[in-house]
């Protein structure tokens, strides 16, 4: 399955988030440029992967159209490299380059990028400004929106980190054109999950994704990006409605975890569409979500992830990962579900028993 292949340029109004703004395509240039002038910074510092070092680097950078001193950190692309040992790094880099509190850093990169980007900045000298331009679908519609920052501490996802808002993100959409495939389908799984706790209408968009009109791409994500920030605006250190957000990631963080360093390590969205799956399972045993929009949500989601085998002792371990989730409360494992499409219900108990039997179901 061919999942947006073709990129629409279209005209995006900027969104105002909790403290900064969100700008789009060819305005989001205009905004970098007028901020890094504002702002009068004494360095720049762009954190990149190697992935996006080739592929966007090259575009980004003319784009910025500045005297202000520039330099490149570069790291290995992955998962891996989103832990403290990579910031003590970068720390020392930024030191040793002369980085002072009027330095800003401008995370170009996916998810990884954002969060770890992020997090360094907001703990350098106390914290100095930070940029972030999301080029992954994961990026622009989940990891860029809401100022979370963080690593993971071993294989347990965003165990440290902070709640920091950049200055501005820029949303370039032609950063898409460059992204394989698989990348695409795990930003979608965010899209998704916007549609299916906040906007039924918008999820059903993607119930016939081979006749979708990859033209609306642009509007797609612009959606997504509202559903989200609207629900940041009203809970922005998630002590509420915010919570809604990990629909799936109860699980699915636990499924990405056990997974991360084996032979087959899984990308964040293919672990949430796992996870959106069987918490939706939960939900309806639980007397919240019909039956049929339960067959709708699983069978639309296995038709664009597909399967994932788990042996009994992958689902023991998953079991067992449940307590480091960043939402229990109490030693107590919390779940949001759905109940019904459009609508969440938080801070909700799923015994063992169900849990395992939400995987009975998948594999069935």
């Amino acid at each position: 399955m061919s999942i947006f292949v073709k990129i629409y340029k279209g005209i995006m109004q900027s969104i105002q988030a909790n403290g900064y703004s969100i700008h789009f395509n060819e305005s989001g240039y205009e905004a970098i440029h007028q901020l890094l002038i504002e702002n009068n910074y004494s360095s720049i510092f762009i954190l990149v992967d190697e992935n996006t070092n080739e592929f966007c680097l090259p575009k980004f950078l003319p784009q910025l159209a500045t005297e202000i001193p520039i330099e490149i950190i570069e790291i290995e692309a992955g998962e891996g490299m989103k832990n403290i040992s990579t910031c003590v790094e970068i720390w020392s880099i930024l030191s040793d380059l002369g980085a002072d509190r009027k330095s800003v850093l401008i995370n170009l990169g996916g998810g990884v990028i954002t969060d770890l980007g992020g997090f360094i900045a907001s703990t350098f000298k106390r914290g100095i400004d930070f940029i972030n331009v999301p080029t992954t679908l994961l990026g622009m519609v989940d990891a860029s929106i809401g100022g979370k920052n963080g690593v993971d501490l071993g294989t347990l996802k965003n165990q440290i980190g902070v709640i920091s808002v950049p200055q501005m993100v820029l949303l370039d959409t032609d950063f898409l054109e460059m992204l394989p495939q698989i990348q695409m389908r795990s930003g979608l799984a965010e899209m998704l999950k916007h549609g299916l706790i906040y906007d039924k209408t918008y999820w059903a968009q993607f119930l016939d994704l081979e006749n979708l009109n990859f033209d609306d791409l642009d509007s797609l994500i612009y959606r997504s990006i509202e559903i989200k920030n609207e629900i940041v605006l009203q809970d922005p250190t998630e002590n509420g409605i915010r919570k809604a957000l990990n629909f799936g990631h109860t699980l699915g963080h636990a499924i990405e975890s056990h997974f991360l360093e084996s032979a087959t390590p899984l990308l964040h969205g293919e672990a949430i569409a796992i996870g959106m799956i069987l918490e939706s399972y939960i939900s309806k045993e639980q007397n919240m979500l019909p039956q049929v929009e339960f067959n709708e949500i699983k069978n639309t989601l296995l038709a664009i992830f597909g399967k994932h085998a788990f042996s009994s002792n992958d689902i023991q371990t998953i079991q067992s990962l449940l307590i480091h989730d960043k939402k229990n409360e109490y030693g107590k494992v919390q779940f949001a579900l759905i109940n019904s499409i459009g609508t969440i219900i938080l801070n909700q108990e799923a015994s063992n028993e169900l849990i395992l039997r939400s995987f009975d179901d998948y594999e069935s």
